[in-house]
């Protein structure tokens, strides 16, 4: 079975912890999305706790964790960071034009999203599969890895914009590639589908489970082919940011891929 009843607590939970993008519709996929995603993290431990053991706990605790560094991280910048503030008034709409009904179907939408990407693990829990084993193993470290690795990326960009706002980052992790917090994002998600990948029973939960995954990778290269869009306005001119977009892949280590700008079905 594909959906039940735990699914549509499941959904709940995103809808109720995305809602914050009714205040400002840019945390529907920002600091809403952290926190639905560690909101179906603690769910887990709830549904499940007749069948608590290990796997679930370290899964739903790097759910939560992820979820709540994130928007953590996002709120403080906001709140923090003039230049962000500014960078935010400038470069995003503000949505104050959105139609109700508009927000609405962004707020379902997210939500959809947000269930369908966890949903390897659920199916795990929700088909008994809730001992140790070697995907899971390989999937919590994938996960963990990813957690880390967009956490130092986002700590050095931070770093590095503090020492000189106007220069783009092109030290650390953005030697290996220029968005290596997107990176992390898709080993994190990678992680969650390879803990759940052996307990999917039915054509249902494996197109519900694959259709989160493909969804957050689509996602993940829309922001970068947006960031890149942005740099080459702010920084296109300088030699040095044109040698470093050809030396440096833009989301994937050791992939010639330098650049997705011409890509448009990549807008979202």
């Amino acid at each position: 079975m594909a959906f039940s009843m735990e699914f549509g607590i499941l959904f709940l939970v995103a809808l109720a912890c995305c809602a914050i993008g009714f205040y400002k519709y840019v945390y529907f996929i920002s600091i809403g999305y952290g926190l639905a995603i560690s909101g179906q993290g603690a769910a887990m431990l709830l549904l499940f706790r007749e069948k608590i053991g290990p796997a679930v706990i370290i899964s739903s605790l790097l759910l939560v964790a992820y979820g709540l560094r994130l928007s953590g991280f996002l709120l403080y910048r906001e709140v923090k960071s003039s230049s962000y503030r500014r960078h935010m008034t400038t470069e995003i709409k503000d949505g104050s034009g959105m139609k109700l009904w508009v927000r609405a179907m962004l707020w379902f939408f997210c939500g959809v999203l947000y269930l369908f990407m966890i949903s390897p693990f659920f199916y795990r829990c929700y088909n008994g599969n809730t001992g140790i084993s070697i995907s899971f193993v390989i999937g919590a470290v994938l996960m963990a890895g990813g957690i880390l690795l967009e956490s130092l990326a986002d700590l050095s960009k931070s770093r590095q914009k503090k020492e000189n706002p106007k220069r783009f980052c092109d030290r650390g992790l953005f030697r290996l590639v220029r968005c290596p917090n997107y990176l992390g994002e898709l080993i994190l998600w990678t992680g969650v589908l390879v803990t759940g990948i052996t307990s999917l029973r039915s054509v249902g939960q494996w197109i519900v489970a694959l259709l989160g995954y493909v969804g957050i990778v689509f996602v993940m290269f829309s922001g970068a082919r947006r960031l890149e869009v942005r740099q080459n306005k702010n920084y296109g001119s300088d030699p040095a940011y044109q040698r470093y977009v050809r030396e440096v892949p833009i989301l994937l280590p050791f992939v010639p891929l330098y650049s997705v700008e011409k890509y448009k079905f990549l807008v979202l």
